[in-house]
């Protein structure tokens, strides 16, 4: 046995014994294996695994691993907060830097890691790139690199977000350290661009399949869109499921509607404040409301397995929202349920939303948005639909888990 192989053998085993320490799993879902690995001998990554595919443990079991602090990229403060709670609740040592630390709490989270004693730290690009952070974490032995939600670098992504851009800095600030790129959603042309913007050196590409057979995909034409949210809340009472609007103004009105019925639900938009989201969020995390109804502001980083349906009051604005946010039902394998409620007036507001958008990233979002449009009017499989999107092929000419391939669609001569 080559002394390469021989160490990475004795990764493997390493790994396994930390997920079973501090997790609780005697193995690997698929392609965390080859991910984790990457993360052990320092080689750039890509990984692309869709929501529910295990992302988050590819550079946290690692980050135990190895010796040294492990460098955490996310993009939202509850994101931050759920993983750094749930690693604590592992008795992993971790922590995040952002804004709703008091001075003291920065200042002791600085100190632990002055002390070596956190295995990892997550902090916004905002904060990371400031020269003074960038400066701290130079002497703080940085063990890995791990960027979260990395389609945001991407101006071809459905969530361009300019501050990742920035990020590039990060491979000439930190020679020697791997970095490693995660998203659940990106189609060759992004996963491409984020290996440039980077400036990765020769990243392994690691893509997951992205097809979720135990979901049943319909798209109905929205009409009387109330009764047909109550019609798919019946045939789940009692059970977990989110309800997505387009707008905080349209998710008060559902919330409040359902709840007159005897749904328990609760809303969630960006537009209440940080502890009624919170208080929200946890009370359908720990079962005592069924139903959360919400913009597209909730749910990343939600680890709930037993959400058995999703709704869509109107059309998200690209297929990779559409797959990540459909993607949180039936997370435990189970069969769940994706209705998608499609207006023609759906494609107006999001246009109307992205004028504010700026131009360099307006161009890839309209586009994102045509090909979210085509897919609700096609008349073809949307399990095949959704993976040949992302460059993928499906086995089998019927999936029986769509309402194309159900015969539920009632077809005209074109």
């Amino acid at each position: 046995m080559s002394a390469a192989s021989s160490k990475q053998k004795t990764n493997v085993a390493t790994l396994k014994d930390a997920l079973r320490q501090y997790w609780g799993y005697n193995d690997f879902l698929p392609l965390q294996e080859e991910a984790m690995s990457c993360v052990m001998a320092g080689q750039d990554s890509v990984v692309v695994l869709p929501t529910g595919g295990g992302k988050s443990l590819c550079f946290q079991a690692p980050a135990v691993c190895l010796d040294g602090l492990a460098l955490v990229v996310s993009p939202l403060i509850s994101l931050m907060k759920d993983q750094v709670d749930t690693l604590r609740s592992c008795g992993v040592p971790a922590a995040f830097i952002n804004s709703t630390l008091s001075e003291p709490e920065k200042r002791e989270i600085a100190d632990q890691i002055r002390r070596r004693e956190l295995k990892l730290v997550y902090v916004a690009p905002e904060r990371l790139l400031s020269e003074q952070t960038l400066n701290f974490f130079g002497t703080a032995g940085i063990s890995l690199i791990a960027i979260d939600e990395a389609h945001c670098i991407s101006a071809w992504g459905h969530d361009f977000r300019p501050e990742y851009r920035g990020l590039r800095v990060l491979k000439q600030r930190f020679p020697g350290v791997g970095i490693h790129a995660y998203t659940a959603t990106a189609s060759e042309q992004v996963r491409q661009d984020i290996a440039e913007q980077l400036g990765l050196n020769q990243p392994r590409m690691l893509v997951g399949g992205f097809d979720r057979p135990n979901l049943s995909y319909r798209i109905r034409r929205a009409s009387g869109k109330f009764q047909q949210i109550c019609e798919v809340l019946e045939r789940h009472r009692g059970e977990s499921g989110i309800v997505y609007c387009i707008s905080r103004k349209e998710v008060d009105k559902t919330a409040a509607g359902l709840a007159g019925l005897g749904f328990r639900t609760a809303p969630y938009h960006a537009g209440m404040t940080d502890v009624d989201r919170r208080k929200n969020q946890d009370a359908f995390i720990g079962d005592q409301v069924d139903v959360i109804v919400a913009t597209v502001a909730f749910g990343m980083g939600i680890d709930k397995p037993n959400v058995r349906f999703v709704v869509h009051a109107g059309m998200p604005k690209s297929l990779e929202h559409y797959q990540q946010e459909s993607g949180r039902a039936g997370r435990d394998g189970l069969e769940a349920e994706c209705t998608l409620l499609f207006g023609a007036g759906d494609i107006v507001t999001w246009r109307r939303m992205l004028d504010d958008s700026e131009p360099s990233a307006r161009e890839g979002a309209l586009r994102s948005l045509e090909a979210m449009h085509d897919f609700c009017t096609s008349v073809a499989c949307r399990h095949r639909a959704i993976v040949e999107y992302f460059g993928q092929e499906l086995d089998g000419d019927n999936c029986g888990a769509c309402d194309v391939c159900l015969g539920e669609l009632d077809l005209v001569d074109d």
